[in-house]
């Protein structure tokens, strides 16, 4: 926490449809980490903030819930063609906050649309059943209601495609949602709640509001929030978890990982080292879902780690708005500690095949740099290998045979992701069916689902029943209700031969 200059642009919250300064008195430093050049300051929530943002929500739920899905489906198709035109625009902001370059950010923006093109679907996909004459005269049907006010709490790696990943399912299924995105790249945020107002979106069925713990825990413990949904550090997923079912509320809360790709003896290990660089170091390593663990099965691995070098040498790290591969870290403390695990694992016996701690970056001295990072012979005892690295650092471990490998890592306490290269279909099958992972990936290094389908590990990745995105989500976002119904028969006199249009 401190206090910026005056004269640094201030991110404030978005409440009833408009910034709002709040009562807290605190701010947070929005930085561009490939200059290292503060550029902004963000206001932090204080409780009575926090109230704030989740009455507006509160005020605004009734009347939402009670609009028809037809004219809450056109407001997020109307919402899905202004991101459309308009996605450089925010790509800007997230190179400019969070580092990534702009290719990487319009990737991140176009996965998010496609959560946003499946919620259109709202319709369809909110549809209950019916059964006539259950008992005599006796009808039954099913139907699914909204939560009322839910809040969304999001990590700095992703601005615009986690934040997606709930907001329109959240919104189409007829709830108010609070949002609170890492105080680090908190623009991205603020830009996508302007294009809901623009969408067609009423004041307070969206909010933004700013903060750290403060506000999290606000919102965990409100007795107004129905339901949450947290992206971040297992740790922190643990608390959230722990705290708002305490509470009484439902909770999604995906953490951290450790995703490990096995190359078989029989794989194309050319394919294998191209899917293992891009996996491993794009946007620098700071997403969940990257490969941080290479496991070689013998005898593939002195080729394989030659090979990824090879690649990995000609990645370009520097300022994403320039033609660049590869950006920076988050935060000067952020890229500190990726590489203290680096210094950590070499201590430990690790072999440094590329080093990015020395890199060159095509950047300012200031950015917050660390290239990409080649360790080979790590040992599942080494802190490179038991923590979620979260950063460029690709790690080579060997084993004897198929079975010590899944061992590996079914052995591990994290569940996102993993995946497996091979030419092999027995051995694909059976990696399929045994790994202990949420996420799979056969000959594909970054497993995520599309939107229709749902995103989430297993173990200490996920906390709660429920997966993002897909099916899961609206399930998450409404509750059930089972109607029975009896009538007497009574026969309706009148005419009317008018075609009336839905609304």
């Amino acid at each position: 926490m401190t206090t910026a200059p005056s004269d640094l642009r201030e991110v404030r919250h978005w409440i009833d449809g408009t910034t709002h300064t709040g009562t807290g008195t605190d701010t947070a430093p929005v930085t561009n980490p490939a200059t290292g050049e503060v550029t902004g300051r963000v206001v932090l929530a204080d409780r009575a903030d926090t109230r704030a943002a989740v009455a507006s929500a509160k005020v605004a739920f009734p009347a939402w819930r009670d609009l028809s899905l037809t004219r809450r489906t056109r407001i997020l198709f109307r919402f899905r063609e202004l991101l459309e035109q308009r996605k450089p625009e925010l790509a800007e902001l997230i190179t400019a906050e969070h580092g990534k370059v702009l290719a990487d950010a319009l990737g991140e923006i176009s996965r998010g649309q496609e959560v946003v093109e499946f919620a259109c679907g709202a319709p369809h996909l909110l549809k209950g059943e019916m059964t006539e004459n259950a008992s005599t005269r006796v009808d039954l049907c099913s139907i699914r209601q909204p939560l009322g006010p839910v809040a969304i709490v999001t990590p700095f790696n992703f601005p615009a495609m986690v934040p997606l990943w709930f907001i329109p399912i959240a919104l189409a299924a007829g709830n108010t949602v609070v949002l609170k995105p890492s105080e680090k790249v908190p623009s991205a945020a603020n830009w996508l709640a302007g294009l809901l107002a623009e969408a067609g979106l009423p004041s307070g069925v969206f909010t933004v509001l700013h903060g750290d713990r403060t506000a999290v825990d606000g919102l965990l413990t409100h007795p107004d929030v129905k339901a949450v949904s947290f992206v971040g550090s297992t740790p922190v997923a643990r608390h959230v978890h722990a705290t708002a079912t305490a509470h009484g509320k439902r909770v999604q809360a995906l953490g951290g990982a450790k995703n490990h790709m096995l190359v078989l003896p029989d794989a194309d290990l050319d394919a294998a080292a191209g899917a293992a660089v891009n996996a491993g170091f794009g946007s620098a390593g700071q997403r969940c879902m990257a490969v941080s663990v290479v496991v070689a099965v013998d005898p593939v691995a002195d080729e394989l780690v030659t090979r990824i070098a090879e690649r990995a040498a000609r990645i370009k790290t520097g300022d994403g708005t320039r033609a660049n591969d590869m950006g920076p870290l988050v935060t000067g403390q952020h890229r500190d500690k990726v590489a203290a695990y680096v210094d950590a694992g070499e201590r430990a016996g690790a072999r440094v095949v590329l080093d990015g701690r020395h890199v060159r970056p095509d950047g300012a001295a200031g950015g917050f740099w660390l290239g990409p990072t080649l360790l080979d012979h790590v040992t599942p005892e080494m802190s490179v290998y038991t923590d979620e690295v979260f950063g460029p650092v690709l790690s080579v471990v060997r084993v004897r045979s198929y079975d010590e490998a899944l061992d590996l890592v079914n052995a591990n306490p994290f569940g996102n992701g993993a995946c497996v290269f091979t030419n092999d279909g027995g051995a694909a099958r059976r990696f399929q069916r045994e790994v202990e992972a949420g996420m799979v990936g056969i000959n594909v290094p970054v497993p995520v689902p599309m939107a229709y389908y749902s995103f989430g590990g297993w173990k200490d990745s996920l906390f709660g029943d429920t997966h993002a995105h897909g099916v899961e989500g609206f399930r998450f976002f409404t509750r059930g209700k089972v109607v029975t119904s009896r009538w007497p028969d009574r026969t309706e006199g009148g005419i009317d031969l008018g075609f009336r249009a839905n609304d």
